[in-house]
């Protein structure tokens, strides 16, 4: 018996090991998910005030076809991006269910057409991984970064960029 630790030398090394815990306050970043197809995509929660599940959207001539048209928000007039157009990705069946997101960047505020809202979600600023090389234009300017979630790769899109981009080609 004179070979085992005794109480004291085991509350020792137990307390020992907890004083080596470093606990770390993890800076975290909210995310609103989308879809697009059968693409997942973020957009940082800073930038978008809400989200629509229904609204009437009135149509404005002379238009490009990126832009479907205008809301009315509590009496404020939104304009309405199809974001399909916007990232070049096939746009949806006619009919499909789908949402508006207001977001502002780049001193523009407008409505944002999604397929569907997934999720709003608080990540790990740690957990988003830079974006890889293999993208193609337009999503090479604008993905910030990858994250999982629901083991699908979600890319975290750039709105300022995205609506800075957006302004320039409808004046430029």
């Amino acid at each position: 018996m004179s070979g085992a630790p005794t109480l004291d030398q085991i509350l020792r090394q137990r307390h020992g090991a907890r004083q080596e815990v470093v606990n770390v306050d993890e800076r975290m970043v909210k995310l609103v998910i989308f879809a697009l197809g059968p693409h997942w995509f973020a957009f940082p929660g800073t930038h978008i005030r809400e989200i629509l599940a229904q609204a009437v959207v009135h149509f404005v001539p002379g238009c490009p076809p990126s832009l479907e048209g205008v809301i009315n928000v509590r009496g404020d007039i939104a304009t309405v991006i199809r974001l399909h157009d916007v990232l070049q990705l096939p746009a949806p069946a006619s009919g499909q269910d789908s949402a508006i997101m207001l977001g502002s960047g780049a001193g523009i505020e407008s409505g944002l057409r999604v397929d569907r809202i997934i999720d709003v979600v608080d990540v790990a600023h740690s957990s988003i991984q830079p974006p890889p090389a293999t993208l193609g234009e337009p999503l090479r300017t604008l993905v910030l970064g990858v994250v999982h979630f629901q083991d699908q790769p979600v890319s975290l899109l750039d709105l300022e960029r995205l609506l800075a981009g957006y302004a320039e080609g409808l004046t430029g």
